[in-house]
Order: C-alpha cells, then sequence, then structure tokens
C-alpha cells in the first residue's frame, strides 16, 4: 500500500485524529471492511475515496461510533470511537440530510446547539458560516437539496467540533455550489479542524490534502494527490485511482 509523508509525522509522536487499528466489519454474509489500518493526521482534509460499495459509509460509521465491528479498534481524538465525551467533539453529516423539514433554519440548528449547550449565539454563527443567513428563518421543507446540506453541515459545525467527518456531501450538488462548500472545508482546515470526506467522484480528490483510496473493503492507498501522480505516472486521479487497482490485482490474475 502505498502511503504519504503523513506516516512519518505521525510516527514522531504527533497522535493522529484518527488511529484504526485491523479494523474488520461484516455485514450480512459479506466483508465489508477487511483488516482496516490507518492514522489521519489532525487539521487535514482526508479524502475517502472510492466506487460505491468499497466500505467509504461503513468506515465513517466506524469512526463515528455507530457500526458494529468484528475485530479492530477505532480511535478517535485519543478515545474509543463512540465514546460519550466525543459527542461534542466529533461533528457528523451523513449522506441524507439530517433536518426536520418542519421547522425553521434557525429552529433546526438551534435544536442541536441546544443539544451541544451552545446558545443561540452559535447557530447563528454557524448558519452564517454556511451561507444560509438570508435563509435563516424558512422552513427546511421548502429548501433545495444543496440548501438542505448546508443545514446539516450548520447543525454539524454549530459545537465547534475538532474533527468534522462527511458522507459524500456534494453528490447531486450543482458545480458552483461544490466549490463553494469546499472552499468552506479548506477554511475550517486553516482553522484546525481535522474533516474526513467521502466520495466516489474523483476530481474531487485534488480538494483533499491526504487520500485513502478503497475497494472491496480494503484500502488500496494512503498517499496525496501528488504522490499519486508521482507513483503512478498519471496525471488524471481518476486513472491514477485505475493504475492502482490494476497493480493492486495484477498478483491475484497472475
Amino acid at each position: 500500500m502505498m502511503t504519504s509523508s503523513r506516516d512519518e509525522l505521525l510516527a514522531d509522536g504527533v497522535q493522529p485524529a484518527v488511529a484504526v487499528e485491523h479494523l474488520t466489519v461484516v455485514r450480512g454474509a459479506r466483508t465489508a471492511l477487511d483488516d482496516v489500518t490507518v492514522r489521519v493526521a489532525r487539521g487535514t482534509i482526508t479524502g475517502i475515496l472510492g466506487p460505491s460499495g468499497c466500505g467509504k459509509t461503513t468506515l465513517i460509521r466506524s469512526i463515528v461510533g455507530t457500526q458494529v465491528i468484528a475485530a479492530g479498534t477505532v480511535t478517535v481524538l485519543g478515545r474509543p470511537a463512540g465514546s460519550a465525551e466525543l459527542r461534542r467533539r466529533v461533528g457528523y453529516v451523513a449522506q441524507d440530510a439530517t433536518v426536520y423539514e418542519d421547522l425553521r433554519v434557525v429552529d433546526n440548528v438551534r435544536y442541536f446547539a441546544s443539544l451541544y449547550g451552545a446558545g443561540a449565539g452559535a447557530a447563528e454563527e454557524a448558519i452564517a458560516n454556511v451561507g444560509l443567513t438570508d435563509h435563516r428563518t424558512a422552513l427546511c421543507a421548502n429548501l433545495s437539496g444543496g440548501q438542505r446540506t448546508r443545514v446539516s453541515l450548520a447543525c454539524a459545525l454549530v459545537a465547534h467540533p475538532e474533527l468534522l467527518v462527511l458522507d459524500e456531501p456534494t453528490v447531486g450538488l450543482d458545480p458552483v455550489l461544490r466549490v463553494d462548500l469546499w472552499e468552506q472545508f479548506r477554511e475550517l482546515a486553516r482553522r484546525g479542524t481535522t474533516l474526513l470526506v467521502s466520495s466516489h467522484v474523483m476530481d474531487e480528490a485534488d480538494h483533499c490534502g491526504d487520500l485513502l483510496l478503497l475497494r472491496e473493503g480494503r484500502v488500496l492507498a494512503h498517499t496525496t494527490p501528488t504522490r499519486l501522480r508521482e507513483d503512478t505516472g498519471c496525471q488524471s486521479l481518476e486513472e491514477a485511482f485505475l493504475s492502482v487497482i490494476r497493480h493492486s490485482t495484477a498478483p491475484a490474475l497472475g
């Protein structure tokens, strides 16, 4: 498996934001994650990339503590994944917008603020940070899909989490909104937040500092966009990913 210089940084004693050790998850008769080991450095944007069904969401659910695991350990911000003390430190945005459609935008965000023990000011700040100030009193049922995604993000941001986990947050959004969201993610990282962002769209990999490339429940590479291009000789990240797949399956074919 290709690795990036992040591993060297973490080996020097810097505690990772996420440490996954020999993680195995079985769902029904299928092994969804197979002996996955990876560490995520703090203050980075790490893209979890791969085709649908490769294990991205299962890995994310394991990190936020909502997935039953068969073997291995997942440590988040120095604590076991799912620990009660992580609830205010970890923000999670699922694939489907988690909002109450019969409530206004501001009511949704204030509700989550109250759960985290944050005040109304934190709710207003989160709404502004996702660009929904002009829609703060709109019913969520009347919002577009992209706007509902922003409301979910505001609900996750209201506690100022140290780790923000986003499961395919840009899928189905228009290109302008995607660019806007990625700029917000970069700003969060500049402020010190660690972000994990899953996607099956390889052109989004260039927005990430680190990349985890998954296929069939295994991590094929933990690298960076630059290193991936150098190692494969491909300028297109999609072609680079395909090259990694071909090399990973070559021994089995032989």
